[in-house]
């Protein structure tokens, strides 16, 4: 049988990592309908509602064994059965937000270590031969595929925002040279980049002065938040909507999920 195009097109899992206050979770709030998964210590978007910088956003609770509810996910466990819950149940949520991708690996290392190495994050445990990663592969793609689930039985897409860094890239042809990468480690990274539809990078534009009697530059300006959809030698990026390599995403978190929104339909 011929396969051909769906009438309606399915929500997207979208990846967004971006430096550090460039505003991550308020854009995953403005997705349709959203609701967070937060994970341990990642609890930024309670602050921002406290504070009136995002209206009442809905998020996960976990019950736990005290007869108490907490607002992070603790375990690996404790978000797959959530993410479970959300294709088990009729749920009113176009979106799952994660909050952050980065903490979620955590967990699933956490849980990986717990497991297969009796809790031994050293050599003859976890980092051995850097063998833990590659257990936590498999328990990855579980995550990975329960979220495809969530989207094919429930049309609910994903919109999950990570921590980014400045590494070193090692290059075969020349100097080696920084760019900026999700904080994760690059086999869990590799996965995730494949199997997401979009993958976004959030910066500030910042021009560079160079002053003749010094070798460093001089930065100036970083008001203005940009968002790169393609893969440069700077940073790591995807989009299969032919987006412009380029976005500028303007003053508050709804006027840029609305430009986001507009280039992603003009495309269409």
């Amino acid at each position: 049988m011929i396969a051909t195009a769906p009438t309606h097109p399915r929500p997207s899992h979208i990846l967004l990592h971006a430096v550090q206050g460039w505003g991550k979770t308020s854009l995953g709030a403005m997705a349709p309908k959203p609701l967070f998964l937060m994970t341990k210590n990642e609890t930024g978007l309670i602050t921002l509602i406290q504070n009136g910088q995002l209206a009442p956003t809905p998020w996960m609770r976990f019950p736990r064994a005290s007869s108490r509810f907490a607002d992070e996910a603790e375990s690996l466990t404790e978000a797959l059965a959530m993410i479970q819950a959300l294709i088990t149940d009729d749920q009113p949520f176009q979106t799952l937000c994660l909050d952050t991708l980065n903490g979620l690996e955590r967990l699933c290392h956490e849980h990986v270590c717990q497991q297969s190495y009796d809790g031994d994050w050293g050599e003859k445990g976890f980092l051995g031969f850097q063998r833990g990663y590659d257990t936590a592969l498999n328990e990855w793609r579980k995550l990975l595929n329960l979220l495809d689930r969530l989207r094919e039985q429930r049309g609910i897409g994903t919109f999950a925002v990570c921590h980014t860094q400045v590494k070193t890239q090692a290059n075969p042809l020349g100097p080696d040279f920084d760019r900026y990468v999700p904080n994760m480690h690059k086999k869990t990274w590799d996965l995730t980049h494949g199997w997401a539809d979009l993958c976004l990078f959030g910066r500030f534009e910042v021009e560079v002065l160079q002053e003749k009697s010094k070798g460093k530059g001089k930065g100036k300006g970083g008001g203005t938040r940009v968002l790169y959809t393609t893969y440069t030698a700077c940073w790591d990026a995807k989009n299969r909507h032919g987006l412009p390599d380029e976005i500028l995403m303007g003053q508050d978190p709804s006027e840029s999920w609305q430009l986001l929104l507009q280039a992603l339909q003009t495309k269409e």
